[in-house]
């Protein structure tokens, strides 16, 4: 169990896990769906990090490579002003225009 985990998620986590091996699933297979339906559950409950709301992309790769959320996140970073506006061909501009 992830350490990110609160009790009620791990008393959840053993209570569906018991479930599905009543049910006559292996002991394998009933971790994977308990795990599976309590990470479901924090993720929707915004408990999670969204791999759309993280990372910037690699530094290696030029701009116009990475993607569009990539380019998003650099924006906030830097703090570019009307960033939700812009499209991928504006906000490499503008992220470039800010680093200069």
């Amino acid at each position: 169990m992830p350490k990110a985990w609160t009790n009620k998620d791990e008393r959840q986590y053993e209570h569906i896990k018991a479930s599905v091996q009543e049910r006559g699933s292996d002991a394998d297979e009933a971790q994977e769906i308990a795990a599976r339906t309590v990470n479901k559950q924090r993720r929707e409950e915004g408990r999670t990090p969204n791999a759309r709301t993280q990372g910037t992309g690699n530094p290696n790769i030029p701009l116009e490579e990475r993607s569009f959320d990539e380019l998003r996140n650099l924006a906030r970073e830097l703090d570019i002003q009307g960033r939700s506006k812009l499209r991928k061909d504006a906000l490499v501009a503008a992220i470039q225009k800010a680093r200069a």
